[in-house]
């Protein structure tokens, strides 16, 4: 049985590299949703997701590095790194797949932090940093 979420996740961060925003809505379901919890926004359909993207303040163009794809049939899970030269963030994102195309997408974008003095010596820095 073919993983249907693998393949339309990576395609999907392709198009994304591409910064075409308009072309990843191919990807797209008719019935696309996106939402962003930590900030309560929800995006509905190819249009309005590939205007935000558009309009994103960005310092250059946006790139995206895929770290990690989680998936099993129609769902998945991506974990990716996002830089636009200056700006270096870190995005994980739940998939969920229909008709060969991404129906619904929850989006949580965690901010970075230094880990505490009480623990320094508990743990150890990773081996590289995206």
């Amino acid at each position: 049985m073919s993983d249907e979420s693998q393949d339309v996740i990576e395609r999907f961060w392709k198009a994304m590299n591409t910064n075409d925003f308009r072309s990843v809505g191919r990807l797209l379901h008719d019935d696309f949703l996106l939402e962003w919890p930590q900030s309560g926004e929800r995006i509905r359909g190819a249009e309005n997701y590939a205007a935000m993207n558009e309009r994103y303040p960005a310092a250059g163009v946006w790139r995206f590095t895929i770290n990690r794809i989680v998936s099993d049939g129609s769902r998945g899970v991506s974990d990716v790194t996002v830089t636009d030269g200056e700006l270096v963030d870190r995005s994980v994102a739940f998939f969920e797949v229909r008709g060969g195309r991404i129906w619904r997408m929850v989006e949580y974008w965690p901010a970075p932090f230094a880990p505490a003095d009480w623990r320094r010596r508990l743990v150890e820095a990773p081996a590289t940093t995206p």
